[in-house]
């Protein structure tokens, strides 16, 4: 495995297996590396012969007051976790690389960012989608995965591909749980044993609202109820939003006609955990 600062080596390196003949996975990572990740790589590691984890905090999409400070960094840690899992190469820049004089030009992706983490976080999505258009530019992966944990982030990057041509396709891998349904994130780390306890709600105000499209129902409001009765049996969870959204504008709908995703996002004292389940339709 070998440990890469610049993009001028690791354009290097990859063009080396370039002209071997092998085909490039991206896996797009902030650190902190946990079993979700490990699902995206082994997913790399099965469908191209050279896997790719860039590690970089990203600062464009945090905002004031968001918490890029105490972002866990556990570079030691995760260059272990990416040796055991038999990755080739690790991208892992510090700022002044990727934005060596601020930065500029920026992506904007229309219409997909607006609602949900959207509302509460403005430029986050325009951060995301920037550091990962520079990522494809560097790397020009045949390949890029993406969990769908962050359903709302991997819809701005296949929006965002698609427009702009990239030549890149973007694998979507589901998102990896606890055997409680807490969908595993690096910020649960951030949570007290009873803070972590009371996390699992939001998985069981979501899957709530899924058995009810399961059962029939399709007015949205009603679905949501169904949620919303769940998370209010623990105080300590905030909810920042609840909503039942197309699956592909990620704009809240009234009724159910198609696929959506049942999204929701809640917070935990300074702890946000962001979750979703996705229903096909019938």
């Amino acid at each position: 495995m070998q440990v890469i600062k610049t993009i001028r080596e690791i354009r290097e390196a990859v063009y080396t297996a370039r002209q071997a003949g092998k085909t490039v996975a991206l896996v797009p990572t902030m650190g902190a590396l946990h079993e979700g990740h490990g699902h995206l790589i082994e997913r790399a590691r099965r469908e191209s012969e050279t896997v790719v984890v860039s590690i970089f905090v990203n600062p464009l999409q945090f905002g004031p007051g968001e918490d890029y400070g105490r972002y866990p960094r556990t570079l030691d840690s995760d260059l272990d976790f990416c040796q055991s899992l038999d990755v080739d190469l690790i991208f892992c820049p510090d700022p002044p690389e990727l934005y060596p004089q601020g930065q500029k030009t920026f992506v904007e992706v229309d219409e997909i960012p607006r609602e949900l983490c959207g509302r509460s976080r403005p430029g986050h999505f325009r951060g995301v989608a920037t550091v990962v258009l520079k990522l494809l530019n560097i790397v020009q992966p045949d390949r890029a995965y993406f969990g769908e944990k962050d359903a709302q982030q991997l819809r701005v990057i296949e929006q965002m591909t698609a427009d702009l041509n990239v030549p890149v396709e973007i694998v979507a891998v589901p998102t990896v749980r606890e055997p409680d349904g807490l969908a595993i994130s690096s910020r649960n780390r951030y949570l007290s044993p009873d803070q972590r306890q009371s996390a699992t709600v939001l998985y069981r105000a979501l899957n709530a609202a899924h058995q009810a499209l399961c059962a029939g129902e399709r007015e949205s409001v009603k679905v949501l109820a169904a949620s919303q009765a769940v998370l209010d049996q623990d105080p300590i969870v905030r909810k920042e939003y609840l909503e039942v959204v197309d699956a592909g504008s990620m704009s809240p709908v009234t009724t159910v006609n198609g696929p959506v995703r049942i999204a929701g996002a809640v917070w935990i004292e300074k702890t946000r955990l962001i979750d979703n389940l996705y229903w096909k339709g019938e």
